[in-house]
């Protein structure tokens, strides 16, 4: 079963410095019917505009991951924590007993397009830690990468959630699988372009859920990048 959530039907909010849509209920939208998927709770596509951006701000008890598509979001953190996300960079940070941190675009031309997840954690009260890594070109393209999973495997980053997180950068006319295993769900978010879901068409911004389907086929009817979270 494939339950599609097209992007016009997300919430969308615009602060002036912030383009935002909310494929689930986030800040001041709310819909009952969308409060997230299996463990996956949120998913903002965000557009930050030179020179803005998120001030420091507290979370706790949250998996946190963000996945850049343009531009260069400087991060800042009361861990200590200083980096820079760009395209291909791959961020987790576990809020656990309680973060602050800060998300800046320094650009003074360029906006910066990314996709906000947060994921629920596995137990309350975890230690807050961040983790970052870079995915080469070559590892996203036409395949599935592994960018994030619950042991850290195949240089992956770790998260606290029996979940895995893929992501593909798909030419046109290319195709991928995946298998879900017995009992497990999944949810497909095109960041862009358009693709082929055992069949259903899905194109920027849309995502799916799917429950009882053994085997996922993706198959890119334009250039396309998608994530693909594999859940309990």
């Amino acid at each position: 079963m494939i339950t599609v959530r097209r992007a016009a039907e997300r919430g969308q909010e615009s602060y002036g410095w912030l383009d935002t849509r909310h494929t689930f209920s986030f800040g001041e939208y709310y819909d009952a019917g969308h409060m997230g998927f299996r463990t996956l709770r949120v998913i903002n596509e965000d557009r930050v505009r030179p020179e803005s951006g998120f001030g420091k701000h507290s979370h706790r008890d949250m998996e946190i991951v963000s996945y850049v598509l343009e531009g260069a979001l400087a991060h800042e953190d009361s861990m200590g924590t200083g980096s820079v996300i760009r395209p291909g960079d791959v961020q987790r940070m576990t809020a656990g007993t309680g973060v602050t941190h800060s998300e800046w675009n320094h650009s003074q031309t360029e906006s910066v397009h990314f996709l906000q997840i947060w994921l629920l954690p596995e137990r309350r009260g975890l230690q807050p830690s961040y983790e970052q890594k870079t995915m080469l070109p070559a590892e996203l393209q036409d395949r599935l990468r592994l960018v994030a999973s619950r042991d850290g495997r195949d240089g992956s980053l770790t998260i606290h959630q029996d979940a895995a997180i893929y992501a593909a950068r798909l030419s046109a006319g290319s195709e991928v699988a995946h298998l879900l295993g017995e009992h497990r769900h999944a949810w497909v978010q095109v960041a862009r372009g358009a693709i082929d879901l055992n069949g259903t068409a899905l194109e920027t911004g849309d995502g799916a859920g799917v429950s009882d389907e053994a085997r996922l086929a993706l198959r890119a009817r334009e250039d396309a990048e998608i994530l693909l979270f594999d859940l309990d």
